[in-house]
């Protein structure tokens, strides 16, 4: 049975939670004496490109709080992606299986690679791609041939299944994992909400064959602009660090280059700023939690919606907290979710929707897609909430 939401009661739950300020972030960046004296020592040395020792240590930090074998820092978390898919062998022509939710660099770097996107549902519990949906979805559309299996429709091969850990909640990636490994079709993380989540005790991004991270300047921690490759693979991690640095071979005053390669790679002051913000990581993400939990809390006794919690047998981030809007039987409106963001807003609370799902952006309408009616019910029903670590502080 539908329960009408209870707006006022929202409102004031919120303003219970937060404090009294004029106007409440999303997300923001926190940076304290340890990052000035970072970016000033990098400044000091004179090394702020792609050559100087923070790149080193900053994937070493990263390897070392992940568990990841392997950390190539990149620019940005879509070139991280976008090197992931190459590695993999997405190639020209090809179809990916992402999420119609999701931020649109998903879909970007698959076609920075000449791929097209092919969308899939969600589910309910983690937000993120639903195995059991995308598995009917296979059996539907897949034929198969000597390069793998093909879309029957469209005759593309179906090169790639990126699940993306929406808001920092892990995916099912004991089913995306099995799933990948009955089609034979690689897994590529798609990481870039998740550092600081964990699936079962490990580290989100370790599950496929390779991940991105990403450390915009909204997530948990921030390089200004960054990202991140992870692998347990040592062939594909010296292969990321050879296309990511123009494809450069030998050394000193040579400029050899043999294949086409891409200025992707960190810059030494990112990666100075990154060092002093993954010594915070454990306190962002405890602080995080402790907000998570008061909102959870807190909105338990609104009508009318819940909040969105991490799935079982895992540990979110939650980079982004979210309440999920209750919804009347046949209803496809989005007016609620809209009034709610409309009333938060103009009180200074930053509230928003989830992404446009992806398959509604004019260059990707045209796009193969499986049925998407969680993913739409999503699309309508859920809030983000402001979700900065210092929030949890009060």
């Amino acid at each position: 049975m539908h329960t009408p939401l209870d707006i006022p009661a929202l409102i004031a739950t919120l303003r219970r939670v937060l404090p009294e300020r004029e106007r409440i972030a999303l997300h923001e960046p926190e940076f304290g004496l340890a990052e000035r004296q970072a970016l000033l020592e990098c400044l000091d040395s004179g090394y702020v490109s792609t050559v100087g020792k923070h790149v080193e240590r900053f994937e070493g930090e990263l390897a070392a709080y992940t568990g990841a074998s392997h950390v190539v820092a990149v620019v940005n978390g879509t070139a991280a992606l976008h090197i992931a898919l190459k590695l993999v062998g997405v190639e020209q022509g090809d179809e990916v299986l992402m999420p119609a939710l999701s931020f649109v660099a998903t879909a970007n770097a698959a076609s920075y690679c000449g791929a097209r996107p092919h969308f899939v549902d969600s589910e309910f519990t983690s937000l993120g791609m639903d195995a059991a949906a995308l598995d009917e979805h296979l059996r539907h559309i897949a034929v198969a041939s000597k390069e793998g299996w093909r879309n029957r429709e469209t005759g593309a091969r179906l090169a790639a299944i990126v699940p993306m850990h929406t808001f920092g909640h892990p995916v099912d990636l004991d089913a995306l994992v099995a799933l990948s490994e009955r089609w034979h079709i690689p897994l590529v993380e798609d990481a870039a909400e998740s550092l600081g989540s964990f699936y079962k005790g490990r580290h989100t991004g370790r599950a496929g064959r390779i991940s991105a991270l990403s450390f915009n300047g909204n997530k948990i921690i921030t390089t200004g602009g960054g990202g991140a490759i992870l692998t347990e693979d040592a062939k594909l991690a010296e292969r990321a660090r050879h296309i990511t640095t123009t494809a450069r071979v030998g050394r000193g005053w040579t400029f050899q280059h043999d294949e086409v390669g891409y200025n992707y790679r960190m810059p030494n002051l990112n990666a100075a700023l990154g060092c002093a913000q993954v010594m915070r990581l454990p306190a962002f993400v405890a602080e995080k939690r402790t907000l998570a939990a008061r909102y959870r809390e807190a909105l338990r006794d609104v009508a009318g919606l819940k909040f969105v919690a991490e799935p079982a047998d895992t540990q979110s981030n939650y980079w982004l907290c979210a309440v999920l809007l209750d919804e009347a039987r046949g209803n496809t409106s989005c007016d609620l979710r809209d009034t709610v963001l409309q009333a938060t807003n103009e009180l200074g609370i930053m509230t928003r929707p989830a992404w446009n799902l992806l398959h509604t952006l004019p260059m990707y309408a045209d796009c193969p897609r499986a049925a998407l009616p969680v993913a739409e019910a999503l699309a309508r029903r859920l809030i983000n909430l402001p979700s900065s670590p210092h929030l949890g502080r009060v």
